[in-house]
């Protein structure tokens, strides 16, 4: 079992950057494919980024595409997600997940995932 543990939210200006994090915590992290997923009010889990155990593969929702960057560092047990240009429509409460068992097919399907993170807001003033 794996504990993810969120951080780097807040508040920005549009056109502004921010970088969460997510730590892990409980297993060898470089073992688990890590997903970032945000959530607003009245709408369901949106997928944002992904990234493969091996860190050759990720991807991205295309509303996310250009602006944001998945990485992670295996020495750290973070995964990070870099965020640029951001947007007001990306305020959210952003999630990271993670699971040993994920196909490329699978990585943007938030019910794939059997370990999640507290969330962090982040919130895009205009």
């Amino acid at each position: 079992q794996v504990q993810l543990v969120e951080s780097g939210g807040g508040l920005v200006q549009a056109g502004g950057s921010l970088r969460l994090a997510c730590a892990a915590s409980g297993r060898t992290f470089n073992n688990y494919a890590v997903g970032w997923f945000r959530l607003t009010p009245g709408k369901e889990r949106e997928f944002v980024a992904a990234i493969r155990r091996s860190g050759s593969i990720s991807k991205y929702a295309d509303s996310v595409k250009g602006r944001f960057t998945i990485s992670r560092d295996i020495a750290k047990n973070t995964a990070y997600l870099q965020m640029n240009s951001l947007k007001p429509e990306d305020t959210a409460v952003y999630y990271c997940a993670a699971d040993p068992a994920l196909s490329i097919g699978t990585m943007t399907a938030a019910n794939e995932y059997d370990y999640w993170g507290q969330g962090t807001q982040v919130t895009v003033s205009s």
